[in-house]
């Protein structure tokens, strides 16, 4: 897998590209990253990918070999793939801080490059925002209802590819999540890992006790382990027995959490957690999974149901309520003049803007701006500089520093954009009156 081919685009790039190669125009253009309009199960979404777009920005090169494809296909002049082996990207990048919440026609990523270059590198921008995009805000919903219990990532296994596989780990960890099964995003990213063991192990065994005993022992240390095999009730009983077993031995204590993975989950781990406490294993913690998402989770607490972690797969990786977002990226200016597209149910807001977010004295979000970026309107600007003149501007937040950013930033919303339920109204962002009057201006003049 290379990440940051080139050739990971649509070929209308390369093509549009050869089109302003060949009539000059090296013109200056402004396109802008943005959700047109917000799917009505999520009431606010979370930026994140700017990370791995910085680093395609900064890969972005065509090598021989991607050359000597494009020759093949006998698309392109042999003077315009000359001049692809000599492109980098030279322009400038504004963006929202990954973390953010955001709301429609918002612009989230704002790319100022010479036209070519800006238009080459929109397919991978759109797929590694997007993306990324897409699992925060779902992930971000199921932190909302965990109500603080962890969460862990267990989707892998049904990701689309390996790709998605890691940057779901990621983007989940942003949003909120505290570990992900996947060892590579471990590896990649720092995010803590997590695992417990599979059904097939207990099955490979003659006897339930035996598996545990060796599962536990071989590891070494304090692990978690899969009860719900055969019966929750009788696997608890006989790890609490196992437990005694072994801690008379050394004083340790083998194992920190059990995962019970199907049936009524509530009431297996009611009955589990009594029996756990009457053996006097109350340090133990329950770990439930199986086809969670954010609104099992919250019925699940809502009963109450004694848990400390859930497992979340599927319903996260491939945010099965919402698979993609109605994002789009558009020219808004070139060559120094304001452009607008007015296609029915697709009209942009034109020239280069600013989002402005206001907040009241309690320091909660009150409503946002949308401007163009020469207008001074009072609240704080999101659209910050990442990229300029194709370098990068210092450090990036980490990781780490990202995911405490989006704490802070989402419990700065107004409680109703925390709810769970479909939403029937959107949130107050507003235009500026200066992109108002641009947009009156244009439409008047026509194309």
């Amino acid at each position: 897998m290379q990440p940051h081919s080139v050739l990971l685009t649509d070929l209308y790039q390369l093509t549009m590209a050869q089109a302003y190669f060949c009539s000059q125009m090296r013109g200056t253009a402004v396109f802008e990253l943005f959700v047109r309009r917000l799917p009505p199960q999520r009431r606010f979404l979370i930026a994140s990918g700017l990370q791995q777009l910085i680093e395609y920005l900064e890969a972005l090169q065509f090598a021989p070999e991607d050359l000597d494809f494009l020759a093949g296909t006998k698309l392109f002049k042999q003077e315009f793939l000359d001049y692809l082996g000599r492109v980098r990207f030279t322009g400038s990048v504004n963006a929202m801080a990954e973390g953010t919440p955001f709301f429609e026609n918002e612009p989230i990523v704002q790319v100022s490059a010479p036209i070519l270059e800006a238009q080459l590198i929109e397919s991978r921008l759109i797929n590694l925002v997007h993306f990324q995009t897409l699992i925060a805000s779902k992930a971000i919903r199921c932190v909302i209802a965990a109500r603080a219990k962890r969460l862990a990532d267990f989707g892998m296994r049904r990701a689309h590819g390996a790709e998605a596989a890691l940057l779901a780990a990621r983007a989940a960890y942003l949003a909120g999540f505290d570990s992900t099964a996947t060892v590579e995003a471990g590896r990649r990213f720092g995010v803590p890992l997590t695992g417990t063991m599979a059904h097939s192990f207990i099955e490979a065994h003659d006897r339930e006790a035996d598996a545990l005993r060796t599962f536990i022992t071989a590891l070494g240390q304090r692990t978690s382990v899969l009860i719900d095999t055969y019966d929750s009730e009788r696997a608890a009983h006989r790890l609490a027995a196992l437990c005694r077993e072994l801690s008379a031995a050394d004083g340790r204590g083998w194992v920190g959490g059990v995962r019970i993975d199907s049936g009524d989950l509530a009431a297996q781990a009611s009955a589990v957690r009594q029996i756990l406490d009457a053996e006097g294993r109350d340090d133990i913690e329950i770990v439930l999974s199986g086809g969670l998402d954010e609104h099992k989770i919250k019925a699940l607490l809502d009963r109450p149901t004694p848990v400390d972690a859930f497992g979340v797969g599927t319903s996260l990786d491939v945010s099965e309520d919402v698979p993609a977002l109605d994002i789009a990226y558009k020219l808004e200016e070139y060559d120094g003049r304001p452009r607008r597209k007015r296609s029915p149910g697709k009209k942009t807001w034109p020239g280069a803007k600013q989002v402005f977010r206001g907040y009241d004295s309690a320091g909660m979000v009150t409503r946002d701006y949308i401007a163009l970026s020469n207008e001074a309107l009072a609240g704080v600007p999101l659209l910050e500089p990442v990229f300029r003149q194709g370098k990068r501007i210092g450090l990036l937040p980490t990781l780490e520093d990202s995911r405490r950013a989006c704490r802070q930033k989402v419990a700065e919303l107004p409680l109703e954009l925390l709810d769970l339920e479909e939403c029937a109204e959107p949130f107050d962002v507003r235009v500026s009156a200066g992109l108002q009057a641009l947009v009156e201006d244009m439409d008047r003049e026509g194309d």
